[in-house]
């Protein structure tokens, strides 16, 4: 196993090895922008993932405040396979396909029904 490589957050390296030149722990991806925590909504084969994360926005005019949620396109390294149901952590980075502009850096809690 190559030396733990420094991607710019503290996060857990993963404990297995891939090839993957997507992962930014094994591979040659870099991280820039906003990082978010949310819980994966549905999970592709082909290493993409839908996360999602709630969020409160307030409506001055009736005083009230609506729940919205947001979901995005993340990549899913082999090393971190997060799946449906888990909370992750997910880092914008540049665009790796047409939707997907995040990857999944760790996996916070995993899905007990899993």
């Amino acid at each position: 196993m190559k030396a733990k490589k420094q991607i710019g957050i503290e996060v857990d390296f993963p404990k297995e090895d891939c090839k993957d030149s997507k992962c930014p722990f094994h591979g040659t991806l870099k991280l820039r922008g906003r990082t978010f925590l949310g819980t994966v909504y549905s999970k592709d084969v082909h290493t993409s993932a839908t996360v999602e994360w709630a969020r409160q926005v307030k409506i001055k005019k009736y005083e009230r405040t609506e729940r919205k949620r947001s979901r995005v396109r993340a990549h899913n390294p082999k090393c971190i396979d997060a799946q449906k149901g888990d909370s992750v952590l997910i880092a914008e980075t540049r665009p790796i396909s047409k939707t997907k502009k995040f990857v999944i850096l760790q996996i916070i809690k995993k899905n007990e029904s899993n």
